[in-house]
């Protein structure tokens, strides 16, 4: 950057953009490194993404230098290094620097949750700010990183001091129409980068990493915080409507639904009775566990040792051994489980506006007259939970001491009270504190001879992985194996104490994971990462046995209802997997862009410009290996997401 391009009066601002330009190729190298053996580093492929991620860092360093590129524009020579121009310069030049210190700090701690850059979970996480600062100040030596960073800007400060930046932009006689062509440039970048960039420009290869890497963290976030919500109709491969709407119908009524209503609906009737097994209506207790995979169990290969209890429990259950989450978030197993829906690109539902008198299962389990209850362990106001789960037939149980309901929402809310608390970390109580309440209040329904339905949603197997010392083998704090072992044993002993109560024996648990720890991969989609474990325990007049089917989040209570004999009426895509023909297993896994419909070792993958791919699934090496597209597949995979997506937009997931 030479010195008629950007004069005197520019030096610092030029000296701000090299120091940008630096610490964000240095992030991008060290992601690089810290991923080496995912990424492609073949040398054109590692070339272009170093040259499109420089350009991106350029067209994100154009926005933080507007404000200042202005004010060096109109203020008047005579002022240059007056005290006014020195307190702003230095404090927009701390502030600046500040920012982009702290941002490069965020992105690495992202990266290691998420391996990737900022996305749309970012935002939502910044809206909750409470939980979120108290996770970080428990999770990292906050002193430390902030000493760090103090340090760094320091420094970064002494070098522009150096450098003679700041005497350069102070003392100078720079004109206005030389202060033009820089000030246009710089502005004309910006413009283009906002007006004609988007941040999925940078996505120009097959390897996901590549496509992270070449992104800029902070631009990434501001290309979320402005869109994180997908129009399928304007973003995916789309079909007639009508078509859509028959082939999913279709494969309903294969399975002998009886359709209620000839529009664009899926309302049905569900028959599992017959002469011979009436319906069975025992209490139930969902437990959904936080991030826990599939291949964290010994019975899938896993020689921790940190699941002795859900081990023990397989031969004890109906146990689903092919079960795949739908998502990657909480909030997305949520959406699955108690909507039973494929996902919709963007934001979970649970997060959405118009998300509240949705036919979800607890429709399904109030219609029989139970009570159907939500416990989260914190405050659920986090992640719109208690606004979803209130909206849709729950009453909420929770550590609600901050925020209120909606006004509007008409449901009972039960506080944990501290004296009910041993244990407590940013996300909420313990797991054994939540599985406590959780058989306080089965007592009093009991008590009440009310059957109940409770979604009891874990928290401890998420970081910083605190949980009370001296309950398991591996120190609190130090490693999510920890929190699974602990989780583990809060289930196993919550199990137990169940055993001793009166409504023990009429009382199935269900138990399944939200979704897997990680599911970042080569590819978009990487299968083996949605593979999650599912059981049903103590279910009545049936012996445990194992479900080796292909199936989905969506589909297990669907399943349970089929165990109990229930007919009822559903606006739920999920289906019995009993009755389902090997031909019919699916799983259908997605994350907030990409949309995957899984049958056998075949996947289909739709994304948001309208791509749609598909790939042979190798089970052993995780490997997805690209094949011709079967257009038949293709219209199976557009027909479901599609009448997902047409439903949510069009109310037709509310209660008929």
């Amino acid at each position: 950057m030479s010195a008629k391009l950007f004069p005197f009066r520019f030096s610092l601002l030029k000296t701000y953009i090299l120091i940008f330009l630096s610490l964000s190729f240095l992030i991008r190298i060290t992601f690089i490194i810290w991923n080496f053996n995912e990424v492609d580093t073949s040398f054109f492929k590692l070339a272009n993404t170093l040259i499109i991620g420089f350009l991106f860092d350029i067209g994100t360093v154009s926005f933080f230098a507007i404000p200042y590129i202005i004010y060096l524009l109109i203020i008047p020579s005579k002022l240059y290094g007056s005290l006014v121009d020195r307190i702003i310069t230095y404090f927009a030049y701390g502030l600046g620097l500040t920012i982009f210190i702290f941002s490069f700090f965020a992105e690495i701690t992202f990266w290691e949750e998420f391996s990737r850059r900022f996305n749309f979970i970012a935002v939502d996480y910044l809206i909750y700010t409470n939980e979120v600062t108290k996770n970080i100040n428990e999770s990292y030596p906050i002193p430390i990183l902030i000493s760090i960073i103090v340090l760094i800007l320091i420094g970064l400060i002494f070098y522009t001091k150096k450098k003679g930046a700041f005497l350069d932009t102070f003392d100078n006689d720079t004109t206005f129409k030389s202060k033009l062509f820089p000030s246009i440039l710089i502005l004309s970048i910006a413009i283009i980068f906002g007006v004609f960039v988007t941040n999925k420009s940078a996505e120009k290869f097959d390897n996901r990493y590549n496509n992270e890497i070449a992104k800029t963290g902070i631009y990434s976030f501001f290309a979320a915080f402005r869109n994180n919500e997908l129009s399928y109709t304007e973003f995916y491969n789309t079909i007639d409507t009508e078509m859509a709407f028959t082939n999913v119908k279709n494969s309903f009524t294969k399975e002998g639904d009886i359709l209620l209503n000839n529009s664009n609906s899926i309302y049905r009737q569900i028959k599992n009775s017959d002469t011979l097994h009436s319906q069975q209506k025992p209490n139930v207790i969902f437990i959904c566990i936080e991030s826990l995979g599939s291949k964290r169990l010994e019975y899938f290969g896993s020689n921790r040792g940190i699941t002795p209890n859900l081990d023990a429990l397989i031969e004890q259950s109906v146990f689903f051994t092919n079960l795949f989450s739908t998502g990657t978030r909480t909030v997305r197993g949520m959406e699955a489980i108690t909507l039973s829906i494929p996902p919709t690109p963007g934001r979970s539902i649970v997060k959405r506006k118009n998300n509240q008198n949705l036919f979800t299962i607890a429709q399904v389990f109030n219609s029989n007259n139970y009570k159907s209850s939500f416990f989260y362990g914190g405050d659920g106001y986090f992640d719109n939970m208690n606004t979803y789960f209130g909206g849709n037939g729950f009453n909420i149980v929770d550590r609600g001491r901050g925020f209120l309901l909606d006004a509007n929402i008409k449901t009972e809310r039960t506080n944990i009270e501290d004296s009910e608390v041993t244990f407590e970390n940013a996300w909420g109580v313990c797991d054994e504190d939540i599985f406590n309440k959780v058989i306080t209040e089965a007592d009093k329904s009991y008590a009440n001879n009310k059957p109940f339905f409770d979604f009891v949603m874990t928290t401890s197997n998420h970081r910083p992985y605190t949980y009370p010392e001296g309950k398991v083998d591996i120190p609190s704090g130090q490693e999510r194996d920890g929190a699974i072992q602990y989780t583990d044993f809060a289930i196993g002993a919550f199990l137990e104490k169940s055993k001793s109560k009166p409504w023990f024996k009429n009382t199935v648990f269900v138990i399944m994971s939200d979704h897997c720890a990680a599911s970042a991969g080569k590819g978009e989609l990487d299968v083996k990462n949605y593979h999650i474990p599912g059981f049903i325990y103590n279910l009545p007049n049936t012996q445990p046995q194992k479900i080796d089917k292909l199936c989905s989040q969506i589909d297990m209570f669907p399943t349970l209802f089929g165990f109990l004999n229930w007919d009822y009426n559903s606006n739920l895509f999920g289906e019995n997997v009993l009755k389902m023909k090997p031909e019919d297993e699916r799983a259908f896994i997605g994350n907030y862009r990409k949309l995957g419909l899984l049958k056998g070792d075949s996947l289909m993958v739709l994304g948001d410009q309208k791509t749609k791919a598909q790939y042979r699934w190798n089970k052993e090496s995780n490997d997805l290996n690209a094949t011709p597209i079967n257009n038949t597949f293709l219209e199976e995979a557009t027909s479901f997401y599609q009448v997902a997506d047409y439903l949510y937009t069009n109310d037709g997931l509310k209660i008929n």
